[in-house]
């Protein structure tokens, strides 16, 4: 288990590395607000297609294959596309680098394979939330780095992550040990693998059902947050790289103190379906409480209160998903996830940027800044008043079939 927590820590850094500073490389080649919040939905948008089409291919070869190759393959692609990035000199060479990276990793799903491959199902939800610590860590270290690295030269973050995504394919080709045996792989099939034939399979999970509108609605208010966050924070509060840097670390260090000390002792009070729903309805009133902060400062209490509140909410849901699953489809379920969130990555910034642009004239410290996450509390409350709903049906049904 030690060895893909430190694979997920390695590559987690390297990517949040870039969260601070990649709307300012995409400042670079626009010359308004507007044009900014456009080209980054753009460059945005580029990554979730690739990603979408992409993850569930990867899941499945992984099923076919094992996880290490697949996850070697993906850092390869990371390393790529962030040396790329840094050295970019137009706007179609950062959209371009982003389908590539997109369509090459999958790391996300392939690690959470990985740990279905390893876990019993009894203790996923635990597993999964250590995971979800490792990604919290990972927030806490590389966006805190970009941002002081954004402060001295924009570039210098990709380059770093570059390196990193290196070390991590070194570490994978020389100590990351395979977790799927060769008598638990499955033959590749194009048409199970391709991603609608794919959300339809995860639709059809017994027990899951409508727990995939619930993730779709999750995931899209989290793309919705990602993808504005840094111009939201610009805008509203006249942040920058550091600030952005501070309030994503805190975000991490929350996280991995949720997921991977607090969250142990949360399941051995409460099932993952209560979690789940404590979570998704503590979800939306953080977004919410986003929107209508007046101040900077005051971002960092709602951080906290959420976090210590709906922090185990993914990893519920996500351990309710993969013991749906047989142990010779975890790879493809799970890219199935992701490819689920992908199309969520693809669709948020559509709606983000469009958001952001109708609000972005507005002055500092107006409330209607904040108008991406009163769509994001909207989404996040839909799908927690779902969620809650599916988990009382399935209790019913349970004690019918009692009686």
């Amino acid at each position: 288990m030690q060895f893909i927590m430190l694979t997920v820590l390695i590559d987690m850094v390297s990517i949040g590395l870039i969260v601070p500073v990649i709307p300012l490389i995409v400042g670079q080649f626009t010359d308004s607000p507007a044009a900014q919040t456009f080209w980054f939905g753009a460059v945005t948008l580029s990554f979730g297609i690739a990603n979408f089409f992409a993850s569930p291919v990867l899941g499945a070869l992984s099923d076919r294959y094992g996880r290490r190759p697949v996850l070697l393959l993906g850092f390869s692609g990371l390393a790529a596309s962030f040396i790329v990035t840094g050295l970019a000199t137009a706007m179609w060479m950062l959209i371009a680098v982003r389908i590539f990276s997109g369509a090459m990793q999958s790391n996300v799903a392939i690690a959470s394979a990985y740990v279905a491959d390893i876990t019993p199902a009894d203790q996923r939800a635990r597993r999964f939330g250590l995971l979800g610590a490792m990604f919290g860590v990972g927030f806490t270290l590389g966006p805190a780095m970009g941002g002081l690295l954004g402060a001295i030269d924009i570039h210098w973050p990709f380059f770093v992550a570059g390196a990193l995504a290196i070390i991590n394919w070194m570490y994978g080709f020389f100590v990351l040990p395979e977790s799927l045996p060769a008598e638990r792989r499955r033959a590749f099939d194009w048409r199970r693998a391709n991603p609608f034939s794919a959300l339809r399979g995860l639709s059809q999970l017994h027990g899951v059902g409508p727990l995939v509108a619930v993730i779709a609605l999750a995931a899209l208010s989290d793309f919705t947050l990602r993808t504005s966050w840094v111009l939201f924070t610009t805008f509203k509060f006249g942040w920058g790289p550091a600030q952005n840097g501070a309030s994503l670390f805190t975000v991490g260090v929350m996280s991995a103190i949720v997921q991977g000390f607090l969250l142990k002792y949360l399941l051995a009070h409460f099932s993952p379906k209560r979690l789940a729903a404590i979570g998704l309805v503590a979800s939306a009133l953080t977004y919410f409480g986003f929107a209508v902060v007046p101040q900077g400062w005051m971002i960092y209490p709602v951080i906290i209160v959420g976090t210590l509140i709906g922090g185990g909410a993914q990893a519920s849901i996500q351990s309710l998903v993969s013991n749906a699953a047989d142990a010779q489809s975890q790879g493809k379920t799970m890219g199935s996830v992701t490819a689920l969130s992908s199309m969520m990555a693809v669709i948020a910034p559509v709606i983000s940027a469009p958001l952001l642009g109708v609000v972005a004239h507005r002055p500092q410290g107006d409330i209607w800044i904040g108008l991406p996450f009163f769509f994001c509390a909207l989404l996040q409350a839909i799908g927690a008043g779902i969620a809650i709903a599916h988990f009382r049906r399935q209790r019913t049904l349970r004690v019918a079939a009692a009686a």
